[in-house]
């Protein structure tokens, strides 16, 4: 049994390295994909169907429980999987959920209604699909009030990632914080709402100002993982891990290996 991590690409290599550091007696099957990246400017349909053909790989990979590492998947299909389609005897998971945990300083399962909390001007950087879904205000707003979200859509940012090009990348996060900026001059914090971003979060960072409190999902998943195995032991899995691709497998080894600086290996879904 092994705990599968998706992403439409290599984003998720992000979340992967962090919650192999902090899990690491645990095994990943690692799912990226490549054919059909980026789903940032695809139908919600079309990412239902290409999520639930991943996640069913990584079933039948021996995964009980998989993170939809793709920020995009968690907004457009995940709370449709998870109520017509995922088998009881496992579990799907989210990546926006351990980020509102930490923005509005309270556990998932607080049912209580909402209120306020300290941060009031939140940018929000995602790709289209994820700025159209509304999925992250949605979520924030049964646990918090008093927040202004103002999404900047960043077209472009993930192609330049995946294709590693990482100049024209800061330049698109320049503009991208730029745009944002016209419609919310001074955000307190700043959400990187895809797993690509934190690739780029010293951009990010640089073009915000230091003054803004940038929140990236790798450390915060990893944890709420650790927090979830401990409570569900029946999922932890242990052994190496493994990587799978849609893709052309030396081609995606090799932006992995250049994203995580160490020797990655792909072979083919």
């Amino acid at each position: 049994m092994a705990v599968g991590i998706f992403d439409s690409g290599l984003g998720g290599l992000t979340v992967l390295q962090a919650v192999q550091e902090r899990l690491p007696e645990v095994e990943f099957v690692y799912l990226a994909d490549s054919a059909h990246a980026p789903y940032g400017v695809r139908t919600s349909d079309d990412i239902y169907d290409l999520t639930t053909a991943a996640v069913q790989r990584l079933f039948d990979a021996g995964c009980d429980l998989v993170i939809l590492a793709c920020n995009t998947a968690s907004a457009a299909a995940l709370r449709r999987m998870q109520e017509s389609w995922v088998p009881a005897d496992k579990r799907v998971l989210g990546v926006f959920v351990p980020l509102i945990e930490a923005l509005t300083e309270r556990r998932w399962g607080d049912n209580s209604p909402p209120r306020e909390v300290a941060v009031k001007h939140v940018a929000l950087f995602a790709t289209p699909a994820t700025v159209a879904s509304r999925a992250f205000q949605r979520e924030l707003a049964f646990r918090a009030i008093g927040v202004d979200v103002e999404a900047q859509a960043c077209g472009g940012v993930v192609d330049a990632i995946e294709d590693g090009d990482f100049i024209l990348a800061e330049a698109l996060v320049q503009s991208h914080v730029d745009a944002l900026k016209r419609k919310m001059p001074d955000p307190e914090a700043a959400i990187l709402g895809c797993t690509h971003y934190p690739l780029m979060q010293e951009a990010f960072q640089k073009a915000l100002g230091e003054d803004v409190a940038v929140y990236s999902q790798a450390n915060l998943v990893a944890e709420s993982l650790a927090d979830y195995l401990e409570r569900h032991p029946d999922k932890l899995g242990t052994g190496e891990a493994a990587f799978l691709t849609t893709g052309e497998p030396a081609r995606v080894s090799s932006r992995a290996t250049q994203f995580l600086r160490r020797s990655i290996q792909f072979t083919a879904a």
